[in-house]
């Protein structure tokens, strides 16, 4: 009887042949009401579109499951942004385009995260929006909530939140309208030949 054969485990360059891309992780990160969750819908559009393997993990969905067992407070906030990079690691590892939408406020987490990806691989995006701008639009109510001393430890008001200093791409929702928004991070994807530019028929 012949002995079965050892197999290897599938590899990075096997998966982006079959995809037609490599995986990478978009970390989009800012402030509550900044329009993180818009682009990262946007995005994960026009990635889908393109014939890309693409996933968000939005900060919210991920409290109320993986993450449901956590606070607010800062410790509890790292092991939230912990606990999303891991994650986002194992969609990386299977060659999909993860798209995080997390607030992520403190930079310490967001260079963890980053830690886990290979470069060129993990694409920092901040959604900049100026906190005016933010509390005006409160989509959920929050900020009005939180200026009221409902909500304590609430980012932006009385949680810090430390803005990127380099991050990949920059964009700003007070200023740009979603599609450009889009576009400066398909450009940023295509520039490191994670996916293929349109006009090489990718």
């Amino acid at each position: 009887m012949t002995p079965p054969a050892v197999l290897t485990p599938i590899g990075a360059e096997e998966r982006r042949r079959r995809a037609g891309h490599g995986g990478a992780v978009v970390w989009i990160t800012g402030l509550s009401g900044a329009g993180k969750t818009t682009l990262a819908q946007a995005a994960e559009h026009a990635l889908f579109a393109r014939g890309c393997g693409v996933f968000v993990l939005d900060g919210d969905t991920v409290r109320h499951g993986l993450c449901a067992d956590l606070g607010f407070s800062l410790t509890e906030r790292s092991e939230n942004i912990r606990r999303i990079g891991e994650v986002a690691r194992l969609f990386y590892e299977a060659g999909q385009i993860v798209i995080v939408s997390a607030i992520s406020p403190l930079q310490a987490d967001r260079a963890r995260a980053r830690a886990l990806i290979p470069a060129p691989y993990f694409i920092e995006v901040h959604c900049r929006c100026p906190l005016a701008v933010c509390e005006a639009r409160d989509p959920k109510g929050l900020y009005r909530k939180a200026r009221a001393g409902l909500l304590p430890e609430f980012t932006g008001i009385s949680s810090p939140y430390e803005e990127p200093a380099a991050p990949e791409v920059l964009v700003d929702s007070a200023e740009s309208s979603v599609e450009q928004e889009v576009g400066r991070l398909m450009a940023e994807l295509e520039r490191r030949r994670i996916v293929a530019g349109l006009a090489s028929g990718g």
